[in-house]
């Protein structure tokens, strides 16, 4: 049991990194990095993680699916000062996509303020802001994760 959860926590970290899209690209991942596992037991972690596909056709874990949505459909700009990241949405939407950053319970999010057209998100330091940022440059669809 202990190691199907820590292999399932390894998905989860694999999958909010890298856009995958067959099971077997994870298997080879996971091989590659220490777990023996099949396609046949990926397949079972995908449906325990309830692992969907986006849009583009590759693994989302289901906590992030609205917060990629949200984020790919209505954001328009999004720009960091230190802790701070401003996003600017469509007219009328930032407070759907502040609760949305609030509801997925990205690590270093202390929480949100919206307005109308724009949301500001405070994290806990510098380099949690970079990381949520980058998080988000990347629902939209823009930007590949290193």
């Amino acid at each position: 049991m202990k190691k199907r959860i820590q292999r399932q926590e390894v998905i989860r970290e694999i999958v909010r990194k890298k856009r995958i899209r067959t099971q077997h690209e994870l298997v080879d991942i996971l091989v590659t990095r220490g777990y023996k596992c099949t396609q046949a037991t990926v397949s079972r972690d995908v449906e325990e993680l309830k692992l969907t596909k986006s849009n583009g056709g590759y693994y989302v874990l289901a906590e992030d699916q609205h917060l990629q949505r949200m984020v790919h459909d209505l954001t328009e700009k999004i720009s960091r000062a230190g802790n701070l990241i401003m996003v600017h949405a469509q007219g009328g939407t930032a407070a759907g996509v502040a609760a949305a950053i609030d509801q997925a319970g990205l690590e270093g999010v202390l929480g949100t303020v919206s307005g109308d057209t724009t949301l500001l998100a405070v994290c806990t330091d510098e380099e949690s802001a970079a990381a949520v940022e980058e998080e988000l440059h990347y629902y939209t669809g823009e930007v590949e994760r290193a």
